[in-house]
């Protein structure tokens, strides 16, 4: 059973496409899946009975979660996002305590929280990040898992190696695509054929809209004065009046709302620019950028997790005048513009095929089944959480419930 925060809506965010990835690698497994959520419907949420996943509506701080799961019984329970792991996990493990539990991060909130709160900082990571709420309640959530899904090499990092957390709590699985999404290259359209600067992102998602003001009073009149036929063309799902009010035509800045074919539109830009100044995770715009053979200009912030030790598919920039400057050289120099194209393009079949994850991720659950309850007396911090935490959050869903009937 997946319990997600909301319904997967991969054409509004990274975090959807993510969460569908996982499922089709159970489905390809034999599994079979139901869809938990306590979120609504919406106009652009997937279609899950297309994938043969079984649909349910769940409601919060109600028994009646109970008697579902327990009639279920499933083998894994797959949590969205820490959030529903405290208001499920001990439902769970009250009544399924045979089930694995396992956590999709998505990517570390409290990192992008306190990154966005830290601006000025160059800092990527601080303990001092760790005061927050969010950063508690999140570790703690991680520790009661059975496994966590990390999907960046550097929270990965952060985890082990700041933190402290014992790696075999974590798994590390990025975007995975399909090898049918990594297109070959000779379906890609070439230089002559794109113009135009693109971002495109989450209008819901702070760092996006950040980064939307960013270009508009920082990079765009610069960079336009350089280019003054070239527009920038900037896309994403729930845009409301004030973002749609940054538009500038007569400065070519474009703001748009939702996209409903993100390949097709992507394929037609020469650069995709994304001067994050904050966030965490890994950046799906990015992926879907080189997917179609569009480079990129990217701040440190927008590039993280994705390259490795390999080139990046533009450059990776946070100075404002070199980024300027880069964003020029890549979008009139086609050689550059063409070794970009190919270094994406070897990025994704390198870093993020599903063939590199898919064995061993179903392998480290397969273990985790066969060893399960060593591998919880091994994670003692966990152990005390389940029973300290998960009480405080069990009685305080009871009075909830409780209130609720007396209203």
């Amino acid at each position: 059973m997946c319990i997600g925060f909301v319904y997967p809506e991969p054409s509004s965010s990274a975090a959807g496409a993510r969460i569908l990835q996982l499922l089709k690698l159970f489905i390809d497994a034999d599994y079979k899946i139901i869809f938990g959520t306590t979120a609504s419907l919406s106009a652009h949420s997937f279609d899950l009975n297309t994938l043969g996943i079984e649909v349910k509506s769940l409601k919060l701080n109600d028994s009646s979660f109970d008697e579902y799961i327990f009639a279920l019984n499933p083998s894994v329970v797959l949590f969205d996002r820490f959030m529903t792991e405290e208001q499920f996990g001990w439902r769970v493990a009250k009544c399924c305590p045979d089930a694995l539990k396992v956590l999709d991060t998505e990517d570390l909130h409290f990192l992008r929280k306190a990154r966005g709160e830290n601006l000025d900082s160059t800092v990527r990571f601080s303990k001092t990040f760790l005061k927050s709420d969010v950063a508690k309640r999140e570790i703690a959530s991680i520790y009661r898992s059975d496994l966590s899904l990390i999907i960046s090499e550097v929270e990965f990092k952060i985890l082990t190696q700041e933190l402290g957390i014992d790696a075999s709590l974590l798994f590390y699985i990025p975007f995975v695509l399909h090898p049918a999404e990594i297109q070959n290259l000779k379906d890609f359209s070439g230089y002559e054929t794109r113009k135009n600067f693109v971002f495109v992102g989450n209008f819901m998602h702070p760092p996006n809209v950040q980064a939307v003001q960013y270009l508009k009073h920082k990079i765009w009149p610069v960079l336009s004065q350089k280019l003054p036929e070239a527009q920038l063309h900037i896309y994403g799902a729930y845009a409301k009046p004030q973002h749609l009010t940054l538009e500038d035509k007569k400065n070519n800045f474009y703001v748009y709302g939702r996209v409903e074919d993100l390949d097709s539109l992507l394929s037609s830009y020469r650069l995709l620019l994304a001067p994050l100044q904050f966030g965490a995770g890994l950046k799906g715009k990015v992926l879907d950028a080189m997917r179609n053979g569009t480079p990129c200009g990217l701040s440190t912030v927008a590039a993280e997790g994705l390259f490795g030790t390999l080139p990046s598919n533009g450059f990776i920039e946070d100075n404002l005048q070199n980024f300027v400057f880069k964003s020029l050289q890549l979008y009139n120099e086609k050689d550059i513009w063409e070794t970009a194209q190919n270094d994406g393009f070897n990025v994704l079949l390198k870093r993020f095929s599903r063939c590199e994850f898919e064995s061993l991720f179903l392998a480290k659950i397969d273990q985790l089944f066969k060893q399960l309850d060593n591998h919880r007396l091994k994670n003692i911090t966990g152990l005390l959480l389940q029973h300290h935490s998960l009480q405080s959050t069990k009685y305080l869903s009871k009075w909830i419930e409780a209130k609720n009937k007396r209203s």
